[in-house]
């Protein structure tokens, strides 16, 4: 069984994936769909391992933003017909530097 070091681990991952692409000037100039499938997949895999994350860490960790990962993670999984590629962007410019910060502090507590 995977512990919460290991979901960690898998988030910053993600999010090193993202950013592979997420700054690239063609990526937001011309709305690559490859691209774009290729972040909200990595954005469900966020989402997926923050709900694997124990209620004891989330406690722990109350900045950062659990319910938001979780619930990104189910709109984009379950209502995949709605999802808004300009708030996705938004989201990996806006937040995910954020995360990536959080979770290295959060990875250098549990050492």
């Amino acid at each position: 069984m995977r512990d919460d070091r290991e979901r960690l681990l898998d988030m910053l991952e993600a999010i090193h994936k993202i950013e592979q692409y997420a700054h690239d000037e063609l990526f937001s100039s011309r709305g690559d769909e490859l691209v774009e499938v290729w972040m909200i997949h990595h954005l469900q895999i966020i989402g997926e391992a923050a709900s694997r994350v124990t209620q004891e860490l989330q406690k722990k960790h109350p900045e950062v933003a659990w319910g938001g990962m979780i619930g990104m993670r189910h709109v984009l999984v379950h209502g995949y017909f709605e999802t808004d590629t300009e708030l996705v962007q938004k989201a990996v410019e806006r937040d995910l530097p954020i995360l990536k910060t959080q979770l290295e502090n959060i990875l250098a507590g549990l050492k």
